[in-house]
C-alpha cells in the first residue's frame, strides 16, 4: 500500500520530512514523492496541492484523494479528475493560525489601527471615540471548522458575533442566517464582515457594489475567502466613498498581485501574500494518517468534500 505525494513536499517540508513524519505514525504505509510514481496499482492515496492531473497516470486501485488547497475549484471538473472520494486536510478544531490572524485583523480594525497609524505618520495626536465591543457587529460568511474557532474567541471577547450559510443549520453558538433571501438582513447588521467561504458559481463576486451598499456606512472587511470573491474595482469604490472604511485581504485574485494593482498602495487596504495559515509536515501527516485509518476500518473520510457543492 503506497500514498503518493504531488508537489507538498515543494510547498512544505521536503521529501525527508514526510517520509519521517509518516514513518512515525504509519510505518508501514511506502510514500512516494511525484514524479516517482513506481508501480501504479500499488498506490491506495493520493495527496497533493495544485494537482495536475492531465499529467498523473491513472491509478486504477486509488481508494481515496486529500488536498491540501483551500479550495477545490481549479481540478475537480477536470476529466481525468478521479471517482474516489477527496477529503480536505483541516484540523477538527480549527487551525490556530487561521484563528490568530481572523481575530488580529478584526481587533486591528475594531480598535481603528490603521487611523492612528495614518496620523502617525502626520504627527498628529489622534483623539477619537472607542468604540466597545459589544457595539461591534462581527459577521463571518461560512461557518466550518475555520470560521468557527475565530467566531467563538470575538464572541467570548464580547463581539455581537453572528454568521451567514449558503443552507438553513441547526441553533449554534452564534446567530446563523442562510441562503440569497437572508444575505441582505445579514450584512445589514454586519460592521466587520470576515469571508471564509469557498469559492463556488454562487460566491464569486459576493463582495461587490450591490452587497457592499447593504453593509453599514463605514464597515469593514476582512477576506481569507478567495481572490474571486471580492470585486476589486467595487471595492476601491466603497472605500474611496466611505461606505467601506477598511480591508484586509490575504487571498487575491490573480496571486502573486502584479505591481500596477490599485490595491498595493490604496491607504485603506491591508495586502498579504496568502499567509493566512500555513500548516507543518506534522499536522498535514496527522490528518492525512487519520483518515487513511478510518478508511481502512471501512469508515469514512474525516472531512470528505462534497464535489457537487465545491466544498
Amino acid at each position: 500500500m503506497a500514498l503518493l505525494i504531488v508537489n507538498l513536499d515543494k510547498q512544505i517540508g521536503n521529501a525527508e520530512a514526510w517520509r519521517a513524519n509518516f514513518a512515525a505514525q504509519l510505518p508501514d504505509l511506502e510514500i512516494r514523492i511525484w514524479p516517482e510514481a513506481g508501480e501504479v496499482k500499488d498506490i491506495k492515496y493520493l495527496a497533493f496541492i495544485r494537482p495536475d492531473f492531465g499529467v498523473l497516470p491513472a491509478l486504477p486501485n486509488l481508494k481515496a484523494m486529500f488536498s491540501r488547497s483551500a479550495g477545490v475549484e481549479s481540478f475537480i471538473a477536470h476529466p481525468n479528475f478521479p471517482k474516489v472520494p477527496l477529503g480536505k486536510l483541516e484540523p477538527a478544531g480549527g487551525d490556530p493560525m487561521m484563528t490568530e490572524y481572523v481575530v488580529m485583523h478584526v481587533l486591528r480594525f475594531h480598535r481603528d489601527v490603521p487611523g492612528y497609524q495614518a496620523a502617525q505618520a502626520n504627527r498628529e495626536w489622534r483623539r477619537t471615540k472607542i468604540i466597545r465591543p459589544e457595539e461591534r457587529r462581527v459577521g463571518f460568511l461560512g461557518y466550518g471548522m475555520m470560521a468557527k474557532a475565530p467566531a467563538l474567541v470575538l464572541q467570548s471577547l464580547g463581539f455581537a458575533v453572528s454568521a451567514w450559510v449558503r443552507s438553513p443549520r441547526a441553533a449554534a453558538e452564534v446567530p446563523i442566517f442562510h441562503g440569497p433571501d437572508q444575505l441582505e438582513r445579514f450584512l445589514n447588521q454586519t460592521d466587520i464582515a470576515v469571508c471564509l467561504l469557498p469559492l463556488t458559481r454562487e460566491t464569486e463576486g459576493i463582495f461587490c457594489a450591490r452587497n457592499f451598499a447593504m453593509m453599514p456606512r463605514g464597515a469593514m472587511l476582512v477576506n481569507v475567502g478567495r481572490g474571486k470573491h471580492v470585486v476589486d474595482s467595487d471595492l476601491i469604490a466603497a472605500l474611496d466613498s466611505g461606505q467601506l472604511s477598511y480591508a484586509a485581504l490575504d487571498a487575491l485574485w490573480p496571486e502573486p498581485l502584479p505591481p500596477e494593482s490599485p490595491l498595493w498602495l490604496h491607504p485603506k487596504v491591508t495586502i498579504m501574500p496568502h499567509v493566512a495559515r500555513r500548516p507543518t509536515v506534522a499536522q498535514l501527516v496527522t490528518e492525512i494518517a487519520a483518515n487513511i485509518r478510518s478508511v481502512e476500518a471501512g469508515g469514512r473520510l474525516l472531512q470528505e468534500v462534497d464535489i457537487a457543492t465545491g466544498y
